[in-house]
Protein backbone atom coordinates (compact mmCIF):
# COMPACT_ATOMS: atom_id res chain seq x y z
CA UNK A 1 0.00 0.00 0.00
CA UNK A 2 1.18 3.49 -0.63
CA UNK A 3 1.98 5.31 2.56
CA UNK A 4 0.16 8.69 3.01
CA UNK A 5 1.97 11.98 3.75
CA UNK A 6 0.50 14.57 6.31
CA UNK A 7 -1.72 16.84 3.81
CA UNK A 8 -3.47 20.57 4.53
CA UNK A 9 -6.65 18.89 3.23
CA UNK A 10 -8.26 16.13 4.63
CA UNK A 11 -11.17 13.86 3.34
CA UNK A 12 -9.96 15.18 0.07
CA UNK A 13 -11.26 13.11 -3.03
CA UNK A 14 -8.79 12.08 -6.13
CA UNK A 15 -10.72 12.43 -9.43
CA UNK A 16 -8.72 10.33 -11.86
CA UNK A 17 -9.37 11.18 -15.72
CA UNK A 18 -7.64 9.20 -18.26
CA UNK A 19 -7.99 10.70 -21.49
CA UNK A 20 -6.84 10.22 -24.92
CA UNK A 21 -3.63 11.67 -24.94
CA UNK A 22 -2.77 11.86 -20.85
CA UNK A 23 -4.71 11.20 -17.83
CA UNK A 24 -4.82 14.25 -15.69
CA UNK A 25 -4.92 13.64 -11.40
CA UNK A 26 -7.46 16.00 -9.16
CA UNK A 27 -8.07 16.85 -5.96
CA UNK A 28 -11.25 18.00 -5.00
CA UNK A 29 -11.79 19.38 -1.33
CA UNK A 30 -15.42 18.81 -0.95
CA UNK A 31 -16.70 20.48 -4.71
CA UNK A 32 -13.72 23.33 -4.85
CA UNK A 33 -10.08 21.51 -7.14
CA UNK A 34 -7.50 22.25 -4.93
CA UNK A 35 -4.70 21.20 -7.09
CA UNK A 36 -4.18 18.81 -10.57
CA UNK A 37 -1.31 17.50 -12.47
CA UNK A 38 -1.05 15.45 -15.71
CA UNK A 39 0.44 11.92 -16.32
CA UNK A 40 0.45 9.62 -18.56
CA UNK A 41 -2.75 7.52 -20.00
CA UNK A 42 -0.94 4.43 -19.98
CA UNK A 43 1.22 3.69 -16.83
CA UNK A 44 -0.44 6.91 -14.31
CA UNK A 45 3.30 7.27 -13.64
CA UNK A 46 2.90 10.05 -11.11
CA UNK A 47 0.30 8.51 -9.30
CA UNK A 48 1.96 7.95 -6.29
CA UNK A 49 3.78 11.11 -6.39
CA UNK A 50 0.32 13.19 -5.92
CA UNK A 51 -1.29 10.53 -3.81
CA UNK A 52 1.12 11.07 -1.36
CA UNK A 53 -0.03 14.73 -1.02
CA UNK A 54 -3.55 14.33 0.13
CA UNK A 55 -5.58 12.37 2.56
CA UNK A 56 -7.59 10.72 0.04
CA UNK A 57 -10.29 8.43 1.39
CA UNK A 58 -11.59 7.80 -1.81
CA UNK A 59 -11.60 8.65 -5.40
CA UNK A 60 -13.19 7.85 -9.12
CA UNK A 61 -11.82 6.96 -12.39
CA UNK A 62 -13.27 8.12 -15.57
CA UNK A 63 -11.36 7.05 -18.34
CA UNK A 64 -11.98 7.60 -22.64
CA UNK A 65 -8.88 5.55 -23.28
CA UNK A 66 -8.90 2.23 -20.85
CA UNK A 67 -7.02 1.33 -18.28
CA UNK A 68 -3.98 -0.74 -18.99
CA UNK A 69 -2.35 -3.77 -17.03
CA UNK A 70 0.47 -0.82 -15.48
CA UNK A 71 -2.14 1.57 -14.56
CA UNK A 72 -4.41 -0.61 -13.04
CA UNK A 73 -1.44 -1.68 -10.78
CA UNK A 74 -1.09 1.73 -9.66
CA UNK A 75 -5.13 1.88 -8.99
CA UNK A 76 -4.76 -1.42 -6.87
CA UNK A 77 -2.15 -0.11 -4.76
CA UNK A 78 -4.54 2.85 -3.24
CA UNK A 79 -5.31 2.29 0.33
CA UNK A 80 -8.72 3.50 -0.68
CA UNK A 81 -12.00 2.92 -2.34
CA UNK A 82 -12.52 3.35 -6.42
CA UNK A 83 -15.31 4.12 -8.35
CA UNK A 84 -14.69 3.44 -11.43
CA UNK A 85 -17.44 4.97 -13.73
CA UNK A 86 -19.13 3.01 -17.06
CA UNK A 87 -22.81 3.13 -18.09
CA UNK A 88 -24.44 1.32 -15.46
CA UNK A 89 -23.09 4.08 -12.59
CA UNK A 90 -25.94 5.68 -11.64
CA UNK A 91 -25.78 9.79 -12.32
CA UNK A 92 -27.59 12.77 -11.11
CA UNK A 93 -28.91 13.37 -14.22
CA UNK A 94 -30.89 11.63 -17.02
CA UNK A 95 -28.75 10.33 -19.87
CA UNK A 96 -31.08 9.87 -22.90
CA UNK A 97 -28.24 8.70 -25.22
CA UNK A 98 -29.42 5.41 -27.29
CA UNK A 99 -26.26 3.56 -26.51
CA UNK A 100 -24.77 4.83 -23.62
CA UNK A 101 -22.39 1.95 -23.69
CA UNK A 102 -20.73 3.67 -25.86
CA UNK A 103 -20.70 7.58 -24.54
CA UNK A 104 -16.84 8.08 -23.75
CA UNK A 105 -17.28 8.91 -20.09
CA UNK A 106 -15.76 12.56 -20.83
CA UNK A 107 -18.40 13.44 -22.23
CA UNK A 108 -20.93 12.14 -19.75
CA UNK A 109 -18.70 13.92 -16.84
CA UNK A 110 -18.67 17.00 -18.59
CA UNK A 111 -22.28 17.25 -19.25
CA UNK A 112 -22.58 16.46 -15.13
CA UNK A 113 -19.99 18.82 -14.31
CA UNK A 114 -22.30 21.82 -16.37
CA UNK A 115 -25.47 20.80 -15.24
CA UNK A 116 -24.99 20.42 -12.00
CA UNK A 117 -23.50 24.47 -11.35
CA UNK A 118 -26.17 25.96 -13.25
CA UNK A 119 -29.41 23.19 -13.25
CA UNK A 120 -32.38 24.31 -14.82
CA UNK A 121 -30.53 25.68 -17.57
CA UNK A 122 -30.15 24.36 -21.57
CA UNK A 123 -26.26 23.74 -21.63
CA UNK A 124 -24.02 22.97 -24.61
CA UNK A 125 -20.45 22.31 -23.69
CA UNK A 126 -17.68 22.78 -25.96
CA UNK A 127 -14.62 20.28 -25.31
CA UNK A 128 -11.47 20.80 -27.62
CA UNK A 129 -9.47 17.95 -26.96
CA UNK A 130 -7.96 15.52 -28.93
CA UNK A 131 -11.21 15.31 -30.36
CA UNK A 132 -13.82 18.31 -30.85
CA UNK A 133 -17.04 16.97 -28.97
CA UNK A 134 -20.04 19.15 -28.26
CA UNK A 135 -22.39 18.21 -25.49
CA UNK A 136 -25.94 19.30 -24.91
CA UNK A 137 -28.21 18.98 -21.91
CA UNK A 138 -31.41 20.48 -21.40
CA UNK A 139 -32.96 22.93 -18.59
CA UNK A 140 -34.80 19.83 -17.48
CA UNK A 141 -31.05 17.60 -16.74
CA UNK A 142 -31.35 15.29 -19.49
CA UNK A 143 -28.15 14.71 -21.57
CA UNK A 144 -29.50 14.40 -25.19
CA UNK A 145 -25.76 13.55 -26.92
CA UNK A 146 -23.70 15.75 -29.10
CA UNK A 147 -21.13 15.89 -31.72
CA UNK A 148 -18.25 14.72 -32.41
CA UNK A 149 -15.01 16.21 -34.98
CA UNK A 150 -11.65 16.29 -35.14
CA UNK A 151 -9.58 18.26 -32.80
CA UNK A 152 -6.57 20.64 -33.71
CA UNK A 153 -3.92 18.57 -33.57
CA UNK A 154 -5.78 15.40 -35.59
CA UNK A 155 -6.60 17.86 -38.52
CA UNK A 156 -3.22 19.15 -38.52
CA UNK A 157 -2.09 15.35 -38.70
CA UNK A 158 -4.32 14.18 -41.26
CA UNK A 159 -3.13 17.03 -43.84
CA UNK A 160 0.23 15.91 -43.51
CA UNK A 161 -0.79 11.40 -43.71
CA UNK A 162 -3.42 12.31 -46.39
CA UNK A 163 -1.55 14.14 -49.23
CA UNK A 164 1.79 13.93 -50.37
CA UNK A 165 2.98 17.31 -49.76
CA UNK A 166 1.29 18.91 -47.71
CA UNK A 167 3.65 19.49 -44.01
CA UNK A 168 3.25 18.52 -40.77
CA UNK A 169 3.37 22.03 -38.82
CA UNK A 170 3.11 23.46 -35.19
CA UNK A 171 -0.15 25.17 -34.75
CA UNK A 172 1.75 28.04 -32.95
CA UNK A 173 3.20 30.80 -35.45
CA UNK A 174 1.84 33.61 -37.37
CA UNK A 175 -2.16 33.43 -37.59
CA UNK A 176 -3.84 34.79 -40.70
CA UNK A 177 -6.78 35.83 -42.45
CA UNK A 178 -5.57 35.19 -45.34
CA UNK A 179 -2.55 32.47 -45.88
CA UNK A 180 1.18 33.93 -47.35
CA UNK A 181 2.74 30.76 -47.69
CA UNK A 182 1.83 26.80 -46.78
CA UNK A 183 2.61 26.87 -43.30
CA UNK A 184 0.13 30.12 -43.09
CA UNK A 185 -2.38 28.56 -44.86
CA UNK A 186 -2.86 24.78 -42.90
CA UNK A 187 -2.92 27.07 -39.98
CA UNK A 188 -5.37 29.47 -41.12
CA UNK A 189 -7.49 26.74 -42.93
CA UNK A 190 -7.30 24.63 -39.45
CA UNK A 191 -7.40 26.98 -36.96
CA UNK A 192 -9.66 29.46 -37.88
CA UNK A 193 -12.04 26.99 -39.32
CA UNK A 194 -12.45 25.32 -35.91
CA UNK A 195 -12.92 28.44 -34.62
CA UNK A 196 -15.90 29.52 -37.36
CA UNK A 197 -17.00 25.56 -36.67
CA UNK A 198 -17.81 26.32 -32.96
CA UNK A 199 -19.06 29.92 -33.57
CA UNK A 200 -21.76 28.18 -35.96
CA UNK A 201 -22.49 24.97 -33.68
CA UNK A 202 -23.10 28.11 -30.27
CA UNK A 203 -25.25 29.73 -32.86
CA UNK A 204 -27.14 26.81 -34.42
CA UNK A 205 -28.19 25.99 -30.76
CA UNK A 206 -28.76 29.68 -29.57
CA UNK A 207 -31.37 30.12 -32.45
CA UNK A 208 -33.30 26.85 -30.79
CA UNK A 209 -32.55 27.61 -27.15
CA UNK A 210 -32.38 31.71 -26.54
CA UNK A 211 -31.13 31.38 -22.79
CA UNK A 212 -28.69 28.75 -23.70
CA UNK A 213 -25.57 28.41 -21.51
CA UNK A 214 -21.76 27.36 -23.24
CA UNK A 215 -19.28 25.90 -21.61
CA UNK A 216 -15.50 25.88 -23.18
CA UNK A 217 -13.09 23.35 -21.93
CA UNK A 218 -10.21 21.31 -23.15
CA UNK A 219 -6.67 22.08 -24.30
CA UNK A 220 -7.16 23.98 -27.30
CA UNK A 221 -8.22 27.51 -26.52
CA UNK A 222 -9.87 30.07 -29.48
CA UNK A 223 -10.82 34.17 -29.36
CA UNK A 224 -14.73 34.20 -30.35
CA UNK A 225 -16.89 36.56 -31.89
CA UNK A 226 -17.75 39.19 -29.22
CA UNK A 227 -21.59 38.66 -29.76
CA UNK A 228 -20.72 35.11 -28.52
CA UNK A 229 -17.99 35.79 -26.03
CA UNK A 230 -20.46 36.78 -22.90
CA UNK A 231 -22.33 33.49 -23.15
CA UNK A 232 -19.17 31.45 -22.83
CA UNK A 233 -17.69 29.93 -19.22
CA UNK A 234 -13.81 28.61 -19.57
CA UNK A 235 -13.80 26.26 -17.01
CA UNK A 236 -11.21 23.60 -17.30
CA UNK A 237 -12.24 21.43 -14.22
CA UNK A 238 -15.65 20.80 -16.38
CA UNK A 239 -14.93 17.03 -16.75
CA UNK A 240 -13.06 16.17 -13.16
CA UNK A 241 -16.28 18.21 -11.45
CA UNK A 242 -18.99 16.20 -13.00
CA UNK A 243 -17.10 13.44 -11.89
CA UNK A 244 -16.72 14.14 -8.24
CA UNK A 245 -20.21 15.42 -8.54
CA UNK A 246 -20.56 11.74 -9.52
CA UNK A 247 -18.62 10.00 -6.49
CA UNK A 248 -20.92 12.56 -4.38
CA UNK A 249 -23.81 11.15 -5.87
CA UNK A 250 -23.13 7.46 -5.55
CA UNK A 251 -22.09 8.22 -1.58
CA UNK A 252 -25.95 9.90 -1.46
CA UNK A 253 -27.54 6.66 -2.86
CA UNK A 254 -25.70 4.52 -0.63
Amino acid sequence: MINFATAKHEHVNLIIDIGNTLAKLVAFDGDTPVEEIKTSNETLERLPEFVNKYAFKQGIVGSVFGITAEAERQLKRLGFPLLYLNAQTPVPITNDYRTPDTLGADRLAAAVGAYMQYPGHDILIVDAGTCLTYEFIDKNGHYKGGCISPGLQMRLKSLRAFTAKLPLIDSEGPLLDIGYDTETSIRSGVIQGMKFEIEGRIKYFQEKYPSLLVFLTGGDIFNFDSKIKNLIFADKYIVPRGLNRILAFNNEQS
